[in-house]
């Protein structure tokens, strides 16, 4: 299974597969941008869905039923010549075991994303280097999948992956472009990657490993025992969120997971019910009152 091979990282990181990782939807509008040359924007999208769906990211090889799947949706509101600004809308699912169901792991906006382009230019990437604005950013949201993937199989299992993409980030601390530096933003790559790779706030990445492999995963044979792994998951949210009120990477994980835990609790035992609301009202109080909704709904 996945998260065995997740697990075996560090002993393969020698072995080079030639398999990918993702299959990814990629998508460049323009609705904003005015002119007829639109189709540099079907160029780029081909040529980033080849970029993220068709190289080597990882030393693991994913079988075609384990590629990880997500969506990258750029919106260029300005061009230049040369020059693009937009946003980009991220999202990546992870299955769960024994069902057809697809969980959010990830769902965001980076409204900071500005690049060079030059339609048919081979769109070049490689570790310890930045090349562009453009392929770095991508591939750091890149690595920021396979890491969160990763910990959601195995305890800690993305950490060689933040690695890559905290790489990335230092790489950009001299460049122009916006979304790298600590003190353009409290919500951008530079403070999600440092939220993910700082110590303190580890309670938050173990909560991601309990919620999904000790939680969702079980709960095709044992909603119960699938249901006790999700509170052990909340009470180490609720201990990051002591420790750091506001934490990004807490608010990311709530914005993907709130109407699933909101499914989850609906038909729990009234002591569960009561104890998830106080905790989602505590970490998420600006919810509080979507959270109310769980103790209201019938058990069937």
């Amino acid at each position: 299974m996945k998260y065995l091979a997740l697990l075996s990282f560090f002993f393969i990181s020698a072995f080079h597969s030639v398999g990918q990782e993702f299959n990814v939807t990629v998508q460049v509008t323009s609705p904003r941008v005015e002119g007829t040359e639109k189709k540099i924007f079907e160029t780029l999208q081909q040529e980033l869905y080849d970029f993220v769906n068709n190289r080597q990211w990882s030393n693991y090889i994913y079988k075609p039923e384990e590629r990880i799947e997500g969506t990258i949706l750029i919106t260029v509101d300005q061009r230049s010549g040369e020059d693009f600004k937009g946003k980009i809308n991220l999202a990546l699912r992870r299955p769960v075991y024994k069902s057809s169901y697809n969980s959010t792991l990830f769902n965001y906006l980076d409204k900071d994303f500005e690049f060079k382009y030059i339609e048919f230019q081979p769109l070049e990437y490689a570790d310890n280097v930045y090349s562009s604005s453009l392929t770095s950013t991508i591939a750091f949201y890149l690595y920021l999948y396979l890491g969160l993937d990763g910990d959601s199989f195995a305890r800690m299992g993305g950490s060689p992956y933040y690695a890559k993409a905290q790489e990335i980030v230092n790489m950009g601390q001299n460049e122009r472009e916006r979304g790298w530096k600590a003190f353009e933003n409290q919500k951008n790559r530079y403070w999600l990657i440092e939220n993910l790779t700082n110590p303190a706030y580890a309670s938050v990445r173990d909560a991601m490993y309990k919620y999904h492999r000790l939680g969702l995963d079980l709960m095709s044979d044992d909603v119960e025992a699938g249901r006790a792994g999700v509170n052990e998951s909340l009470e180490l949210l609720r201990k990051a969120n002591r420790e750091r009120p506001g934490l990004f990477i807490l608010q990311l994980f709530l914005e993907a997971k709130r109407d699933e835990l909101m499914n989850i609790y609906s038909q729990a035992a009234p002591l569960d019910k009561t104890k998830a609301v106080n905790i989602l009202k505590e970490i998420d109080p600006a919810n509080s009152s979507k959270y109310q909704r769980i103790l209201d709904a019938p058990k069937q």
